[in-house]
């Protein structure tokens, strides 16, 4: 179902285009999978916890398929959200987790991540969402800036630590080596 934000001109470097957010189908699983590798990578983001892996991409398709949403500009991927639900046990409390946002690179700057999020929006209000969670690395200052204008505050801080154990693993498969 789209709506009527989903659909909108917009003119990029004095060419119009159509910007349209739609539900993730299955054809696009593979798409979403090669942009988020080619935007989720170790260097651009060191300190991310989460591994994008085609795994992720499949799982959230397969558990929230109505959560995860694609964006097309000139009917080319050009960008994703990928979210879920949560429900707590003995809570009324319903949280929306937008898990991944990416946007094409060349896209950057059209209006897409705000599209997205204001469709996943839509679909957390319908699915009786009372907060919306989403997380970012604290050194992320255009995420951060992102999610600020569209209305996140309340900024939580939190430690992620990380433990380099490549040393100990290399010893480790000397120590017990695999049969061929």
């Amino acid at each position: 179902m789209q709506s009527s934000e989903d659909s909108q001109l917009l003119n990029g470097k004095g060419k119009k285009h159509i910007v349209e957010v739609r539900a993730m189908e299955l054809d696009d699983v593979h798409k979403v999978f090669h942009l988020g590798e080619k935007l989720f990578t170790a260097n651009s983001v060191p300190n991310l916890y989460r591994t994008w892996d085609e795994f992720e991409v499949v799982n959230l398709y397969q558990t929230d398929t109505d959560t995860c949403l694609v964006a097309e500009v000139d009917e080319e991927l050009a960008g994703f959200a990928l979210g879920t639900v949560i429900e707590k046990n003995r809570s009324s409390w319903t949280y929306g987790y937008l898990v991944w946002l990416g946007v094409e690179p060349k896209f950057q700057r059209f209006g897409v991540a705000a599209r997205l999020f204001r469709r996943f929006h839509e679909l957390m209000l319908e699915k009786g969402a009372r907060i919306i969670m989403v997380d970012t690395e604290m050194d992320n200052i255009p995420a951060l800036r992102f999610f600020r204008k569209m209305g996140f505050n309340n900024a939580q801080e939190h430690v992620f630590l990380t433990m380099n154990v490549d040393d100990a693993r290399r010893r480790y498969e000397r120590k017990h080596p695999k049969e061929p």
